[in-house]
């Protein structure tokens, strides 16, 4: 006797749905999805929906034994392909590391290999559920290392003699706490070059209507109160 053709018909497709779990160890089937000639994936995809198991905590429970992640906190599609990864991996003791995922290699028409790569970028690691790392660690996966960042190369260009100038008057300005420098003053710069900084300074105050307006923003910056004129 039937007690309940909503029961009937659950156990009909759930039958279908253990079918299409065994080729392709998931039951987050996209909706396109048949097996024994019944619409799977239409129908996992509508018992996914909020409320859809409301009083039929039996059904959930028996989805649930078929696959724990029938209906996970994440994509369907993330689903799908890390089932795929699992099943690539089973013969080589469920170990991810034991054999090149590259790029190209297709599970179940998805290319796992891409996937792989996307998965294991840091940023892409970092956005991850802990469900979705726990998982992937399951199989070995770790996130690959960060590229360390490029160090600041030291500039190896010379100064320009106006660049020489304006340190050599930073370090005087620093040391004597003015800059107000007599003509005849040579200021030594830490690498042993030499400046005649008072001749430096004489010069560009009677040029100043050539400087450009950056050199004279640095100058009247130190100080000079004829470059902010």
């Amino acid at each position: 006797m039937v007690w309940s053709l909503a029961d009937e018909r659950f156990q009909e497709n759930l039958e279908a749905a253990k079918a299409y779990y065994e080729q392709h160890w998931t039951l987050c089937a996209p909706r396109s999805a048949t097996m024994l000639d019944r619409p799977v994936g239409q129908w996992l995809s509508n018992l996914r929906r909020p409320g859809a198991l409301e009083g039929h905590p039996e059904w959930k429970a028996a989805l649930e034994a078929v696959d724990e992640d029938w209906n996970p906190q994440w994509p369907a599609d993330w689903q799908r392909h890390y089932a795929a990864l699992r099943e690539l991996v089973a013969d080589e003791d469920g170990q991810a590391g034991a054999v090149k995922v590259l790029p190209g290699f297709t599970v179940h028409g998805m290319d796992i290999g891409k996937w792989l790569a996307r998965q294991r970028k840091p940023e892409m690691w970092q956005a991850l559920t802990d469900g979705q790392r726990e998982r992937l660690e399951r199989l070995g996966i770790t996130p690959l290392a960060p590229e360390p960042e490029e160090p600041v190369k030291a500039s190896t260009a010379p100064l320009s003699a106006f660049e020489r100038g304006v340190a050599a008057l930073a370090q005087y300005k620093a040391r004597e706490g003015t800059v107000k420098v007599p003509r005849g003053h040579v200021e030594r710069l830490e690498d042993g070059t030499e400046v005649k900084l008072g001749v430096f300074l004489s010069n560009s105050k009677s040029r100043r209507a050539k400087l450009t307006a950056d050199r004279l923003a640095v100058l009247a910056n130190l100080g000079l109160e004829w470059a902010a004129a």
